[in-house]
């Protein structure tokens, strides 16, 4: 009997606070931010190094697909975190994952079109890399979440305070 009625206590109480579903957030896109500004710094330095087409080719399919994981693995913890308890905090919580697995989608096709180049030549090798860079970035800028039709004023205070997104 005890246990039937914690379990409908614990049932009944919902997501987790906006404090902790922020902390559990910020928890999950700090290592994802680190691999992808690693993965910006690294594209950049493949890019201009003086390696094969074939080299470069191995080792940007290699960022890539880091990126992808790592964008995978981040919407993957912010699904474990919830929904938080606070408006719309369905909405606020798929718009999250949905960026995510946006940005996922990007690297992986970057990812395959940039394995899928030629590697015969330099010249078209690489304005296959930029292209492909080029829409990446494209579909990343698109992907971005906007926050102006999730405001929460409960999650923008526990963003601003909890020390897991400073």
């Amino acid at each position: 009997m005890v246990l039937a009625t914690l379990v409908l206590v614990v049932a009944g109480c919902g997501g987790p606070s906006p404090r902790a579903w922020a902390a559990s957030v910020c928890q999950a896109l700090t290592p994802w931010r680190a691999e992808i500004s690693k993965l910006t710094s690294s594209t950049q330095q493949q890019m201009t190094a003086q390696t094969t087409p074939a080299q470069a080719r191995e080792n940007l399919v290699r960022l890539f697909a880091g990126a992808e994981q790592a964008s995978e693995t981040a919407r993957r913890k912010v699904e474990e975190a919830g929904v938080p308890e606070v408006e719309r905090g369905d909405e606020v919580s798929a718009g999250f994952r949905g960026s995510l697995s946006k940005m996922r989608d990007a690297y992986g096709r970057a990812r395959d079109t940039i394995d899928g180049l030629d590697t015969a030549q330099a010249g078209p090798f690489y304005d296959g890399v930029r292209a492909a860079v080029d829409t990446l970035n494209k579909e990343y800028d698109a992907s971005a979440l906007d926050t102006s039709k999730l405001n929460s004023p409960e999650l923008k205070e526990a963003f601003d305070e909890v020390p897991e997104c400073r």
